[in-house]
Protein backbone atom coordinates (compact mmCIF):
# COMPACT_ATOMS: atom_id res chain seq x y z
CA UNK A 1 0.00 0.00 0.00
CA UNK A 2 1.26 3.78 -0.64
CA UNK A 3 1.25 6.07 1.77
CA UNK A 4 1.49 10.12 0.97
CA UNK A 5 3.27 12.45 3.53
CA UNK A 6 3.05 16.02 3.62
CA UNK A 7 4.51 18.49 5.12
CA UNK A 8 5.93 21.81 5.13
CA UNK A 9 9.75 22.59 4.04
CA UNK A 10 12.38 24.99 3.70
CA UNK A 11 11.97 26.00 -0.40
CA UNK A 12 15.66 25.21 -0.40
CA UNK A 13 16.09 21.54 0.96
CA UNK A 14 17.80 19.20 -1.67
CA UNK A 15 13.98 17.98 -2.51
CA UNK A 16 12.49 21.21 -2.56
CA UNK A 17 14.59 22.78 -4.82
CA UNK A 18 14.15 19.41 -7.77
CA UNK A 19 10.81 20.04 -7.01
CA UNK A 20 10.95 23.68 -8.58
CA UNK A 21 13.30 22.55 -10.69
CA UNK A 22 11.15 20.10 -11.97
CA UNK A 23 8.37 22.07 -11.64
CA UNK A 24 9.67 25.34 -13.47
CA UNK A 25 11.06 23.15 -16.69
CA UNK A 26 7.25 21.29 -17.18
CA UNK A 27 5.34 25.08 -17.17
CA UNK A 28 8.47 26.62 -19.51
CA UNK A 29 9.23 23.64 -21.79
CA UNK A 30 5.20 24.10 -22.36
CA UNK A 31 5.30 27.95 -22.48
CA UNK A 32 8.21 27.68 -25.28
CA UNK A 33 6.96 24.44 -27.22
CA UNK A 34 10.47 23.14 -26.65
CA UNK A 35 12.79 21.94 -23.46
CA UNK A 36 13.79 24.52 -21.38
CA UNK A 37 17.60 24.17 -20.98
CA UNK A 38 18.97 24.01 -17.38
CA UNK A 39 20.51 27.69 -18.02
CA UNK A 40 16.95 28.79 -18.62
CA UNK A 41 15.73 26.80 -15.45
CA UNK A 42 18.54 28.40 -13.21
CA UNK A 43 17.12 32.01 -14.71
CA UNK A 44 13.55 31.32 -13.96
CA UNK A 45 14.71 30.35 -10.61
CA UNK A 46 16.82 33.53 -10.10
CA UNK A 47 14.65 36.12 -8.06
CA UNK A 48 11.06 34.51 -8.59
CA UNK A 49 10.45 35.24 -4.63
CA UNK A 50 10.94 32.21 -3.31
CA UNK A 51 11.87 33.24 -0.31
CA UNK A 52 8.30 34.54 0.26
CA UNK A 53 7.35 31.07 1.06
CA UNK A 54 8.05 31.09 4.50
CA UNK A 55 6.14 32.25 7.36
CA UNK A 56 5.03 34.86 8.21
CA UNK A 57 4.63 35.83 4.61
CA UNK A 58 4.05 32.48 3.00
CA UNK A 59 4.75 28.59 3.38
CA UNK A 60 6.20 25.81 1.11
CA UNK A 61 4.77 22.18 1.17
CA UNK A 62 6.73 18.99 0.31
CA UNK A 63 4.66 16.19 -0.56
CA UNK A 64 6.37 12.45 -0.56
CA UNK A 65 4.68 9.21 -2.06
CA UNK A 66 6.51 6.11 -0.29
CA UNK A 67 9.28 7.84 0.64
CA UNK A 68 10.04 9.79 -2.56
CA UNK A 69 9.54 13.41 -3.15
CA UNK A 70 6.83 13.81 -5.39
CA UNK A 71 4.85 16.92 -4.98
CA UNK A 72 5.45 20.47 -3.69
CA UNK A 73 3.40 24.18 -3.63
CA UNK A 74 3.74 27.03 -2.37
CA UNK A 75 1.48 30.02 -0.65
CA UNK A 76 2.09 33.71 -0.25
CA UNK A 77 0.08 35.63 1.65
CA UNK A 78 -1.37 39.13 -0.40
CA UNK A 79 -2.68 40.89 2.41
CA UNK A 80 -4.07 39.75 5.84
CA UNK A 81 -6.88 37.78 4.58
CA UNK A 82 -5.80 36.51 1.13
CA UNK A 83 -3.19 33.89 -0.25
CA UNK A 84 -2.36 33.57 -3.66
CA UNK A 85 -1.46 29.71 -4.20
CA UNK A 86 1.74 28.84 -6.66
CA UNK A 87 4.01 26.50 -7.54
CA UNK A 88 1.73 23.24 -7.52
CA UNK A 89 3.81 20.32 -8.61
CA UNK A 90 3.56 16.55 -8.81
CA UNK A 91 5.97 15.03 -10.94
CA UNK A 92 4.41 12.88 -14.00
CA UNK A 93 5.39 9.71 -12.34
CA UNK A 94 3.25 10.20 -9.03
CA UNK A 95 -0.21 11.88 -10.90
CA UNK A 96 -3.34 10.16 -10.49
CA UNK A 97 -2.63 9.24 -7.26
CA UNK A 98 -4.77 11.56 -5.30
CA UNK A 99 -1.49 13.63 -3.86
CA UNK A 100 -2.98 16.75 -5.81
CA UNK A 101 -6.03 16.94 -3.78
CA UNK A 102 -3.88 16.11 -0.64
CA UNK A 103 -1.59 19.34 -1.33
CA UNK A 104 -4.24 21.49 -1.93
CA UNK A 105 -5.87 20.41 1.15
CA UNK A 106 -2.23 20.96 2.97
CA UNK A 107 -1.78 24.28 1.23
CA UNK A 108 -5.46 25.82 2.18
CA UNK A 109 -5.14 24.90 6.11
CA UNK A 110 -1.39 26.02 6.06
CA UNK A 111 -3.18 29.56 4.63
CA UNK A 112 -5.60 29.61 7.19
CA UNK A 113 -2.97 29.01 9.71
CA UNK A 114 -1.33 32.72 8.21
CA UNK A 115 -4.77 34.48 8.93
CA UNK A 116 -5.82 33.64 5.22
CA UNK A 117 -10.12 33.40 4.75
CA UNK A 118 -9.52 33.26 0.58
CA UNK A 119 -7.12 31.80 -1.62
CA UNK A 120 -6.27 33.14 -4.89
CA UNK A 121 -4.39 31.93 -8.27
CA UNK A 122 -3.65 32.46 -11.59
CA UNK A 123 -2.82 30.18 -14.24
CA UNK A 124 -2.11 29.96 -17.82
CA UNK A 125 -4.93 28.73 -20.35
CA UNK A 126 -2.89 25.73 -21.79
CA UNK A 127 -2.43 24.60 -17.95
CA UNK A 128 -5.48 22.16 -18.38
CA UNK A 129 -4.77 19.51 -16.17
CA UNK A 130 -4.07 22.27 -13.11
CA UNK A 131 -6.98 24.29 -14.24
CA UNK A 132 -8.95 20.98 -13.71
CA UNK A 133 -7.55 20.28 -10.36
CA UNK A 134 -8.75 23.85 -8.81
CA UNK A 135 -12.18 23.49 -10.10
CA UNK A 136 -12.67 20.15 -8.81
CA UNK A 137 -11.82 21.18 -5.63
CA UNK A 138 -14.01 24.60 -5.41
CA UNK A 139 -12.02 27.27 -7.29
CA UNK A 140 -13.66 29.10 -9.49
CA UNK A 141 -13.01 32.02 -12.26
CA UNK A 142 -12.68 34.92 -10.94
CA UNK A 143 -11.47 38.63 -12.34
CA UNK A 144 -8.03 39.19 -12.34
CA UNK A 145 -6.44 40.31 -9.08
CA UNK A 146 -3.04 40.89 -10.44
CA UNK A 147 -1.03 41.22 -14.32
CA UNK A 148 1.46 39.44 -15.65
CA UNK A 149 2.83 37.67 -18.87
CA UNK A 150 1.92 34.47 -17.93
CA UNK A 151 -1.82 35.71 -16.05
CA UNK A 152 -4.29 34.40 -18.26
CA UNK A 153 -6.72 33.21 -16.05
CA UNK A 154 -7.39 33.54 -12.33
CA UNK A 155 -9.58 31.16 -9.52
CA UNK A 156 -10.22 32.56 -5.97
CA UNK A 157 -11.76 29.97 -3.13
CA UNK A 158 -13.00 30.88 -0.04
CA UNK A 159 -12.06 29.02 3.10
CA UNK A 160 -13.63 28.58 6.17
CA UNK A 161 -12.03 28.29 9.68
CA UNK A 162 -13.46 24.65 9.90
CA UNK A 163 -11.24 23.75 6.57
CA UNK A 164 -14.68 23.38 4.44
CA UNK A 165 -14.33 24.52 1.31
CA UNK A 166 -16.87 28.29 1.31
Amino acid sequence: MTSWHLAPEPFDTADATGLRRDYYDEVASRYWKRPATSAEIDEGLTGDGAELLTPPTGQFVVGRLDGRAAACGGLVMLDPGRAELTRVYLRPAFRGKKGAGLLLELLEAEARRLGASRMVLNTRLDLIEARSLYVRHGYREIPAYCTGPYVEICYGKDLDRLGRAG
